[in-house]
């Protein structure tokens, strides 16, 4: 099986930051994309930030130029650092990994079990 594990988060007055890592572990052949969404009361998950395999990085509109998604490929591990946060970004965040279990198998995403973000105006 695949694990993905989030931490960090935490509450935040607007205008402040907070980190979010994760770290994808477990029976693995390979892994595509890794990133991020989140999830607010009421909405649906939206994806937030992704990085493909090739390196390419993609921010939601309304994050780009505050979030900065960091990943390193040898220990399958993906940082979000959030700046210039607002009460908007209030949510649960959820780190996925798009892998391969064995190079038989198809790749599928895993999702982390999400971390509680809360931004105070």
């Amino acid at each position: 099986q695949v694990s993905v594990v989030e931490s960090g988060g935490g509450s935040v007055q607007a205008g402040g930051s907070l980190s979010l890592s994760c770290a994808a572990s477990g029976s693995i052949f390979s892994i595509n994309a890794m990133g991020w969404a989140r999830q607010a009361p009421g909405k649906q998950r939206e994806l937030v930030a992704t990085s493909s395999s090739s390196g390419l990085t993609n921010y939601a509109a309304s994050v780009k130029g505050r979030f900065t998604l960091s990943r390193d490929n040898a220990k399958n591990t993906v940082s979000l650092q959030m700046n210039s946060l607002k009460p908007e970004d209030t949510g649960v965040y959820y780190c996925y990994t798009d892998a391969q279990r064995t190079e038989m198998t198809i790749t599928r995403r895993f999702w982390g079990q999400g971390t509680q973000v809360t931004v105070s105006s």
